[in-house]
């Protein structure tokens, strides 16, 4: 969780290295809430049918629109890409395919353009 918690304390930091740990907590923890909300959704009746949006889900998806995009970009500079190719994801299926094949490459050795490497001795997660 601390993983997570880490993502959002740099809510609009597109600058540094983001481990994989990082970034696969903060989808996977994502994935589930939004996942939980779209089933609250259709509870409520705040889901519409049509365009297949939940309110609840919506709200949550735009208010972490932002550091989703951010520890994207911050994970693939940590394999030596600019954040750019975060832009990939518009591209429909194989955009997304090439970009989970960036995020699930291990970080590039030591220091690269974009800082130190986050799995250096100093620079893991205190527990919090």
């Amino acid at each position: 969780m601390n993983w997570y918690l880490e993502a959002l304390r740099k809510y609009a930091v597109f600058s540094g290295r983001s481990r994989r740990k990082e970034y696969w907590t903060f989808f996977l923890v994502n994935f589930v809430v939004a996942t939980a909300l779209l089933l609250v959704d259709q509870r409520i009746g705040t889901f519409d049918q049509e365009t297949s949006v939940g309110l609840l889900n919506a709200i949550f998806t735009l208010a972490l629109l932002l550091p989703s995009i951010a520890v994207a970009v911050r994970r693939l500079h940590d394999t030596d890409r600019v954040g750019w190719w975060v832009l990939l994801s518009i591209i429909p299926i194989i955009g997304s395919i090439i970009l989970i094949f960036f995020m699930i490459q291990d970080s590039t050795a030591g220091d690269n353009r974009y800082g130190p490497n986050p799995k250096a001795v100093g620079a893991k997660i205190q527990p919090t």
